[in-house]
């Protein structure tokens, strides 16, 4: 699987670049106003532990996912429609984890911290499979919606309508996962393009996630959850 994975992180590189250059623009934007000289004051740079910096690590492994559950079906079916929306999740969720690796970068975070649950950004609000109340996942667990190791060997060894609709329930469930994450950026975030590209993939995913329920449908199958 093969020849598109490194257009891919082409694409996810080039992210980065324009995740870096988006936000200083930003930063002079934001100084300029109304053309009265603004008062110097240094931006602030999210902390280490930090819902922007949590949910920018946690996301971008929750991406990773999702684009490599795309390039595995793309190769176990020849269904056009399937194929032609995980291309479009590959490219997309690539594209996005390189900008929030990018502000990693320009906050001089590191992308990954030793001994964080998954998740402990958002608090008590949301733990394993996105339910209130549950608090923080504990390491090594899986955030909410992610496939196991199994689901994936499963996706992995299925073909042609069997791939499909796996790949269709995997994905909803990743989706409905992504979005609990999402709305807990868009709310506790305070950097305001990262609160943006969050409320961007709740509307994206949930009309997604419609899409596969449908899709479902005309294959006589239905959601898993």
């Amino acid at each position: 699987m093969s020849r598109a994975i490194p257009r891919t992180y082409w694409v996810a590189g080039t992210a980065v670049l324009l995740a870096l250059l988006f936000a200083a623009a930003a930063t002079v934007a934001a100084a300029g106003g109304s053309g009265a000289p603004a008062p110097r004051t240094e931006p602030r740079t999210p902390g280490l532990h930090s819902a922007d910096a949590g949910f920018a690590r946690d996301m971008s492994v929750h991406h990773q996912q999702a684009v490599e559950m795309s390039f595995i079906v793309r190769d176990r079916t020849q269904d056009e429609a399937v194929r032609t929306l995980a291309y479009d999740i590959a490219n997309t969720q690539a594209n996005q984890r390189g900008m929030m690796l990018g502000w990693l970068d320009l906050w001089g975070l590191p992308k990954v911290v030793a001994g964080e649950p998954p998740m402990s950004w958002m608090g008590s609000s949301a733990g394993h499979g996105g339910h209130a109340g549950h608090g923080p996942a504990k390491p090594g667990a899986l955030m909410p919606g992610m496939a196991t190791k199994e689901e994936l060997e499963q996706l992995g060894a299925a073909s042609g309508r069997d791939a499909e609709v796996l790949f269709l329930q995997l994905m909803a469930d990743h989706h409905k996962g992504g979005v609990t994450m999402a709305e807990g950026c868009a709310q506790r975030c305070v950097t305001p393009v990262e609160r943006e590209l969050a409320q961007g993939m709740v509307d994206a995913q949930r009309s997604e996630i419609t899409l596969m329920e449908d899709m479902l449908k005309q294959r006589g199958a239905t959601p898993r959850g």
